[in-house]
């Protein structure tokens, strides 16, 4: 049954959505304290069960309150007069946003766990010159945010005096044309993501051994603390060392597998893709779904990311950047829309959508070998001194650690290898393509007439070398290419900036 809803007047969220104010802020209470809550837990037998329930008992009523009010102060209406999206809030400082109507970009329907227990969705509002999502109503019907959603992206398309028809969301009766299945799931799950993986696994061991060994350090467990310190070092022998070694990397290797596959099933199940008036709209989520909008004209960079088991296993990833206020790289990433698991073919249905054609490569620009000078310094030079000065200034038994050295150096030299013989620069009339990594090979694409900036930038002793740099600005992040001969770099700037001032096409 539709929702009637009046949005000239102002109106609250759900009442029931107090519970995700609830929930919301007791996270943000529990991640600023961890660490000393951590601590409470190994000594929560040594304090006061008493004061302990009646503090957390304060807690949960403060939070509630907080909740409350936080629903109380939330109203939204849209004034038909001012043409603007009126939004107030607030619980001590009361705020009140305005947003024009034409700056809307998009309107996205999104459901956490706790928002689909309870059967409310969240409405995130975009718009062009934010650097994040300008409002995020928590908690309101389906119905409600459907309606509320067309109301707003129709009034936006008037006040942009654009005579398509309005954008319509996700339902469950549109077809989806492309949807990702399980089973691509599980491939992209195993062959993605090592180093993002390796770095929460490391993060995570340090933490807790860090806290393992404040408490064995403790006054009541030195002893216990030097016990084991003495048996560790009793076992740390040359053979006891590769053997500990080889099952360390083993253990962590299908610890990073397990964590690839089920973040990857949790965020993007039930993958699906439809088109609609020239758009692309996504939905997936095992616990919180989300849906968002692919606009075509507001596409930036499209990243294309494909491994060699990847490629035998035919599937690959697709992230899309489009226009947004973001002002740093690490910012637009973040924003970034990916499509994983994707074949050959719906790889090429995505980009004829997003592109009306399936991008070519053009002329190639490669690096002078001036490119590997610098990673060859910090992943070689500097940390194999370091380890010769560390074992020759240490007891005779460590020396048995450089039978690993010649390991490390023989990835390194293949990695870098790699990583330089796949840096390159494709270019022609219609599209830029920056190819780039060792392992997971990249192909970022961007159109010449959605360009913000063009740098360009030699250093002196590059000079008499003829190399030099370049760096595309877009609305959706920028894209460099380091080194490349530095006549054809100004060469392609001139272009590309004479491209901007006389295309009639529109950046977004």
């Amino acid at each position: 049954m539709t929702e009637k809803a009046n949005f000239n007047q102002p109106q609250r969220q759900s009442l029931i959505g107090v519970l995700v104010m609830f929930t919301d802020t007791f996270q943000k209470i529990i991640r600023a304290m961890w660490p000393l809550l951590v601590v409470w837990l190994f000594k929560f037998n040594q304090m006061n069960k008493l004061y302990l329930g009646l503090g957390l008992l304060v807690v949960i009523a403060l939070v509630g309150i907080i909740a409350y009010l936080q629903y109380l102060n939330f109203t939204f209406y849209i004034d038909e007069e001012s043409d603007e999206f009126i939004i107030s809030k607030g619980v001590l400082n009361k705020t009140k946003i305005a947003i024009q109507l034409h700056k809307i970009q998009q309107v996205n329907i999104n459901q956490t766990l706790v928002q689909k227990i309870i059967g409310v969705h969240a409405l995130d509002v975009d718009t062009a010159g934010s650097n994040k999502k300008e409002v995020s109503i928590r908690a309101i019907s389906h119905n409600l945010a459907v309606a509320l959603k067309t109301k707003l992206l129709s009034e936006a398309k008037k006040e942009q005096l654009n005579n398509q028809s309005t954008e319509i969301p996700l339902t469950d009766k549109e077809e989806p044309f492309i949807k990702i299945s399980f089973v691509s799931l599980l491939k992209i799950g195993v062959t993605s993501n090592y180093v993002r993986s390796f770095g929460v696994l490391m993060a995570f061991f340090i933490t807790i051994y860090e806290n393992v060994k404040q408490i064995l350090q403790s006054a009541d467990a030195g002893d216990a603390a030097n016990a084991v310190d003495e048996k560790i070092d009793s076992y740390l022998n040359f053979d006891m060392a590769v053997y500990s070694a080889f099952l360390f990397i083993l253990v962590l290797f299908v610890l990073i597998l397990i964590v690839n596959l089920v973040r990857t099933i949790i965020r993007y199940f039930d993958f699906k893709m439809a088109k609609q008036n020239h758009s692309l709209l996504l939905s997936y989520g095992l616990l919180n779904t989300k849906n968002t909008i692919i606009k075509p004209e507001k596409v930036q960079i499209v990243a294309l990311s494909q491994n060699w088991l990847q490629k035998k296993m035919d599937v690959l990833n697709i992230k899309i950047k489009q226009a947004s206020g973001n002002e740093t790289d690490k910012e637009n990433k973040k924003s970034a829309l990916e499509i994983p698991g994707c074949n050959a073919v719906e790889k090429d249905e995505i980009l004829k959508l997003l592109f009306s054609q399936i991008p070519q490569q053009g002329a190639k620009l490669q690096p002078n070998w001036r490119y590997l000078l610098f990673p060859v310094l910090f992943y070689v030079v500097i940390p194999v001194s370091v380890l010769l000065l560390y074992v020759f200034n240490s007891e005779e038994a460590t020396l048995n650690y450089l039978v690993f050295l010649p390991f490390y150096l023989a990835f390194v030299a293949i990695m870098l290898y790699f990583s330089y013989r796949h840096y390159r620069l494709f270019v022609n009339e219609q599209y830029i393509i920056r190819q780039s990594g060792a392992w997971d090979i990249d192909r970022e694409i961007i159109e010449p007439h959605k360009i913000q900036s063009v740098k360009v930038s030699q250093l002196f002793w590059h000079k008499r070398a003829n190399i030099g740099s370049i760096t595309i600005a877009t609305a959706g992040g920028s894209l460099s290419f380091r080194l490349g001969n530095f006549d054809r770099v100004k060469e392609l700037a001139n272009l590309w900036l004479y491209q901007v001032e006389t295309t009639e096409k529109n950046w977004m």
